[in-house]
C-alpha cells in the first residue's frame, strides 16, 4: 500500500493550481526547493510523472490531471470538516468560491451580500465570472449560479428572483431607418446584435412562433461576449439585441430603448444557486444559502 500523506497531495493540489512552485511554496510556507523535492518524492512512489518543469511554468500531465481531479473533492472535504470544527468553537469563518455569470450574480450582491458579509465577517466570498457551463466540482468551486434549466440534476438548487423573460429590444434611431419587426422571422432581415459565449458557441434566440418555440440563428454586424456591451449596442443603434427585461428596465422607461416582438417573448424558470447534493455543505455554504433562503422568504 503506498504510503502517501494528506500534506504531500494537499503540496500537490497547490503546485498544480498555482502552475508554480514558487507561488505554492509562499501559500504553504516552504521554501521552493523543498517542495520541489516532496513533489519528486511522490512521482517516485507513485512510479508516474505528474508534473512536466520548465524553467518559467509548471503543467500538469495527463496523470497529474486525473489524480488533481480526484483528490480535490477529497482535500476539499477534509478541509470543510476541520474549519466545522473550529466554527464550533468560533464564530463561522471560510472561504467560498460561487462560479456565476456577471449578471447572475448581480442580484445576490445588491440584496443578499451585504446584511450577509455584516454578519459573519470572517467568511470570504470569491464570485468568479464565467459565461461558460462549467463542471463545478471538478472545477473546484462550491456552487453556481445558472438559470433553473441549466443546473445539472445531481444538484440542489435553489431558486432566487423572478421568472426571467428575454426581450428583443432596439433604439429609437434604429427602428427610425428600419422598420419594426412584425413576426420573429423578420428578425432575419435585421442588423441583429449577436452574443457568443466564451465556450465559443453563439446563443440563438429562443422565441415563440405560432404558439412553438422557434430557435433563430440571427445575423448582424457586430458579436459580443458581454450582455453591457450588446445593451449599448442597441443603445447606440446599431442594431436589434436580445437581452433579460431585468437588465434593462431603466433602457425601457426613459425611451433610449424599444421592446419589440413582445408577444412572441416567452418566459421561463429563473436563477438558481446550486450545490452538490453528495456533499456535506461547509459552514460557509450552509450560511450563505439559508441566507438568500431568508432573502426569498421575505420577498411579496
Amino acid at each position: 500500500m503506498l504510503k502517501t500523506g494528506v500534506s504531500e497531495l494537499a503540496a500537490f493540489m497547490a503546485v498544480a493550481e498555482q502552475r508554480s512552485f514558487r507561488a505554492a511554496a509562499r501559500t504553504l510556507e516552504v521554501s521552493p526547493s523543498a517542495l520541489s523535492h516532496a513533489m519528486r518524492a511522490l512521482e517516485e512512489r507513485l512510479g508516474a510523472r505528474l508534473l512536466n518543469r520548465t524553467t518559467r511554468s509548471v503543467a500538469l500531465t495527463e496523470a497529474g490531471e486525473k489524480l488533481l481531479n480526484r483528490i480535490r473533492p477529497a482535500l476539499t472535504d477534509i478541509d470543510d470538516a476541520l474549519q466545522e470544527v473550529t466554527n464550533a468553537r468560533e464564530r463561522p469563518s471560510g472561504a467560498l468560491r460561487i462560479n456565476s455569470s456577471e449578471s447572475a450574480a448581480m442580484p445576490l450582491l445588491q440584496h443578499v451580500l451585504p446584511d450577509f458579509l455584516a454578519r459573519y465577517p470572517d467568511i470570504h466570498i470569491e464570485f468568479v465570472v464565467d459565461s461558460r457551463l462549467v463542471d463545478i466540482v471538478a472545477a473546484g468551486y462550491d456552487a453556481g449560479i445558472r438559470i433553473a434549466e441549466a443546473v445539472p440534476k445531481d444538484m440542489i438548487a435553489v431558486k432566487f428572483g423572478p421568472d426571467i423573460r428575454f426581450a428583443a429590444v432596439a433604439s429609437p434611431d434604429y427602428l427610425a431607418r428600419h422598420a419594426p419587426p412584425q413576426v420573429p422571422l423578420d428578425l432575419l432581415k435585421h442588423r441583429c446584435i449577436r452574443f457568443r459565449f466564451e465556450s465559443g458557441a453563439l446563443y440563438r434566440w429562443d422565441m415563440q412562433w405560432r404558439g412553438r418555440p422557434i430557435n433563430l440563428d440571427v445575423t448582424g454586424p457586430i458579436t459580443v461576449g458581454s450582455m453591457r456591451l450588446a445593451i449599448e449596442a442597441a443603445v447606440q443603434g446599431i442594431g436589434i439585441a436580445w437581452i433579460n427585461e431585468a437588465q434593462i428596465e431603466e433602457h425601457l422607461a426613459s425611451g433610449r430603448l424599444v421592446r419589440l416582438l413582445g408577444e412572441w417573448s416567452p418566459s421561463f424558470p429563473g436563477l438558481c444557486l446550486y450545490y452538490p447534493a453528495n456533499r456535506h455543505p461547509p459552514t460557509a455554504l450552509r450560511l450563505f444559502v439559508q441566507a438568500v433562503r431568508d432573502w426569498m422568504a421575505q420577498l411579496p
